[in-house]
Order: structure tokens, then C-alpha cells, then sequence
């Protein structure tokens, strides 16, 4: 890991993930989880405080970055986190072990995104919910074609956040079936703004 990675990704993207605009958004879906939750790209735990701790036992936050997690703040948590150093396409879980999934602005830089949702399907358990809250692919082709044109260059800079994915698309290919999905524009960068929030069974 280069100093790049180690000290100034991490911070970066907290800032960032940590606005008020998406704040508000994460607001809207971590309460819906239940029971024993792996939570994919848990980062700097920015989800932490908006679980409902009386829904909740167990949270596996899982991150391939170790230094991320490091500014992660668990004192005031009412119940187990556990963190899990991997990467989505190998999640280090039993089967059928999760009663929620949770992925908050995390599939726009997965590497294989049908792997990935392929092993969330192993982990969660029959009945289970995955609860989503994602940028990606904007309905109007004008902004659409800007974030075709941006995203080879913004995915670099950006440490592999993708503009352009189909979120509901990706989570069909995958084996799922959203169950509820709600979409608009955020007020920020129009290429990064168009979001969709739900659940997939």
C-alpha cells in the first residue's frame, strides 16, 4: 500500500461519502436492516450510527482497506461489529449467514460486479434483504453521455468509482430481484448525482 492509499484515500473519501447530501440518503436505508448484517465497503463506518439497534445483533463491515476502517468510530455501537478485511467477490462467510446485506456507494467501484452479487447471494440467508443506496447511470442521455465520456478518467482519479452503472440492471444479472427502488437526482455534480435506493430479494 503506497501513502496515497494509506493516508490520503481514506480521508478523502470520508469527506466526501461523509456530506450532508449523502447522509441524508444513508438515513433512508440503514434502518431497514435486520438481524446479522454484512455490510460490503463499510469504509470509515460512516453507517454505523443510522442502524436501529434494536433490529440489529451483528454487523460484519467488510473493506479491503485496513486503513480505512482505522478511522472508524465503534465506541458507541449497541451491538457487535466485526470487521472483515476482503474484498467483495470473496466474502469470508458461511453460507446463509447474513439476515441483511447493506451497500451504500460502494457497487460504482467493485471490480466484478456479477462475482461480487454472486457472493452476496452464497452469504445471505433464504428470506434475507439486500438494501441498497447507489450513484450510477442517469435516465437522461445528455447527462448519460457525460458520464460515458468522464468516467474513464473520473475511475482513475476517483480509486475505480464507476459514473455509469446500472444499478438495478447489475443486481438482476446478479440473481436479484428488486423488490423496491426509488431514484433521483441529488443536488451535487449532475454526472455523480443520479441515485437509487431499494431492496433486492
Amino acid at each position: 500500500m503506497n501513502i496515497i492509499e494509506k493516508y490520503i484515500v481514506p480521508r478523502f473519501t470520508n469527506f466526501v461519502c461523509g456530506h450532508t447530501i449523502f447522509t441524508r440518503q444513508r438515513q433512508k436505508v440503514v434502518p431497514l436492516a435486520r438481524g446479522r448484517v454484512l455490510e460490503i465497503g463499510i469504509g470509515t463506518g460512516l453507517n454505523l450510527g443510522f442502524y436501529d439497534p434494536e433490529k440489529v445483533e451483528h454487523v460484519w463491515g467488510l473493506d479491503p482497506s485496513a486503513a480505512m476502517w482505522m478511522m472508524a468510530d465503534t465506541t458507541n455501537a449497541k451491538f457487535e461489529v466485526e470487521f472483515l478485511q476482503a474484498s467483495a467477490e470473496k466474502i469470508p462467510l458461511d453460507d446463509d449467514s447474513a439476515d441483511s446485506i447493506l451497500v451504500t456507494y460502494t457497487l460504482c467501484s467493485v471490480s466484478n460486479m456479477i462475482e461480487a452479487l454472486s457472493d452476496m447471494r452464497r452469504v445471505l440467508k433464504p428470506g434475507g434483504e439486500l438494501i441498497f443506496c447507489e450513484h450510477g447511470a442517469a435516465p437522461d442521455e445528455n447527462v448519460r453521455k457525460w458520464q460515458d465520456r468522464l468516467n474513464p478518467i473520473w475511475s482513475k482519479l476517483a480509486g475505480g468509482c464507476n459514473l455509469n452503472r446500472s444499478i438495478p440492471a447489475l443486481l438482476e444479472q446478479g440473481g436479484f430481484k428488486v423488490s423496491a427502488l426509488d431514484t433521483m437526482y441529488l443536488p451535487t455534480w449532475k454526472p455523480a448525482a443520479f441515485n437509487y435506493w431499494g431492496t433486492a430479494v
